[in-house]
């Protein structure tokens, strides 16, 4: 994009062009894949530049490479941060992320409600090392506040907060916290909206991470993720949290069907947006359902937070159900044309079951304390026709009220 730097292009455009000059790889219109461990030195000399940073150029794809390097600017670009830095997986950005920040003895404070993976390395791993994890409602400005200590060294969380739907204030929660030490380092995982949707370093926060097998790769063929702060913070989790302590590197190829991906983020955004929406808005009324947990709902608690942060409400919704877990059973198995499955933003619809599956590392005790009722089901909303997916809910519900033949209030497709 070299002759376009200094234009003012919208998301869309940006996460298009944003990054790569073709000019600079033989006219390609899609980024080479440049699949090498390792990069030859024209002299000695050059080769003990790389080494030691004076010369930027690449020397092993375990610190860094071309393809990835140009996945690292769409990024960091389409994040408005300085820099980015791929991994292997969402967990190998988290994981690096943290072991580069903490050390024994400090404290990391969290969100009462975490990905479940993120929450069993903070629990089970990190506090082996003596790190301390203390949880907080980050929905209470009070909670947030009195639970800030001299040994804070990380604030985190996700929003909206995976499994079931939370929003936290992003400037709430960084105003308070800095208000307290500017030393802290707020992370917020930004996986289910993506830069297309939410922007936490606008908002104060210092470093993203994600997922970016989810929205980002967009089609659930991959397993990759990133982490967006300042130029040092990145090249402090790329030579130490990757290089030396987790070897998180994300493949070439990785790196190549996530810039595929990339390009059509906004578009696939504003459908999984609009299908979410019908979706929640007909589940909201229907007999079987006890609640529904989605943002764009006028009624969510929510709600206006949402409105203030996010440009629009996101592809993933949850519910609870009457008949509670047995109700959830019930209709995934009767589900015919959404997926079964663990993961979100992919094409197609997904819908998984938290407590048994993506958050099974909590006890049921633990599940408990941080609001992951045992019949909550995740939603992750695809792109196929809404009318499609209304329809296989609506078949799928009918079976746990067989004697509600009407379409219910709200349903906005057409009738199949």
């Amino acid at each position: 994009m070299a002759n376009n730097d200094k234009i003012q292009l919208s998301f869309a455009s940006r996460a298009i062009h944003l990054g790569y000059d073709s000019s600079t790889h033989e006219g390609s219109l899609n980024p080479p894949i440049y699949m090498t461990s390792t990069f030859a030195f024209d002299t000695v000399n050059q080769g003990a530049d790389r080494f030691s940073g004076e010369d930027p150029g690449h020397f092993y794809s375990r610190i860094s490479n071309p393809t990835q390097e140009i996945l690292e600017k769409k990024l960091a670009g389409l994040e408005e941060g300085e820099a980015a830095l791929a991994t292997a997986s969402g967990m190998g950005a988290i994981s690096a992320t943290l072991w580069t920040l903490v050390k024994p003895g400090d404290q990391i404070l969290v969100d009462e409600t975490l990905y479940g993976c993120t929450f069993s390395f903070m629990v089970h791993g990190l506090q082996k090392f003596g790190v301390e994890i203390c949880f907080a409602d980050f929905t209470d400005p009070d909670a947030i506040a009195s639970n800030l200590d001299g040994k804070t060294t990380v604030v985190y969380f996700e929003t909206p907060v995976n499994p079931n739907m939370r929003v936290v204030d992003i400037a709430a929660v960084s105003a308070i916290v800095k208000g307290y030490s500017d030393d802290i380092m707020i992370i917020v995982d930004n996986t289910y909206c993506t830069p297309a949707l939410q922007r936490p370093l606008t908002l104060g926060a210092d470093i993203v991470v994600h997922s970016a097998t989810k929205y980002l790769g967009g089609h659930g063929d991959l397993i990759a993720g990133a982490v967006v702060s300042t130029a040092t913070i990145v090249e402090q989790i790329r030579l130490y949290g990757v290089k030396d302590m987790t070897g998180a590197v994300i493949s070439p190829m990785s790196a190549f069907l996530i810039l595929r991906g990339v390009k059509t983020l906004a578009l696939r955004m504003e459908r999984h947006c609009q299908n979410a929406q019908i979706l929640a808005e007909m589940l909201v009324c229907h007999p079987a359902v006890e609640k529904v947990f989605f943002p764009g709902l006028a009624t969510d608690p929510w709600h206006l937070i949402a409105s203030k942060q996010m440009d629009s409400f996101g592809g993933m919704l949850a519910l609870e159900l009457k008949k509670g877990f047995a109700g959830g059973v019930q209709m995934l198995n009767n589900l015919k044309l959404a997926k079964i499955a663990v993961s979100l933003g992919d094409a197609e619809t997904l819908v998984q079951h938290p407590a048994s599956m993506t958050h099974s590392t909590y006890s049921l005790e633990e599940r408990q304390r941080h609001g992951i009722t045992e019949g909550l089901v995740r939603i992750s909303v695809g792109l196929e026709d809404i009318d499609d997916i209304l329809w296989d809910f609506q078949q799928a519900l009918a079976t746990l009220v067989p004697e509600a033949t009407s379409v219910p209030l709200g349903y906005t497709g057409k009738d199949s």
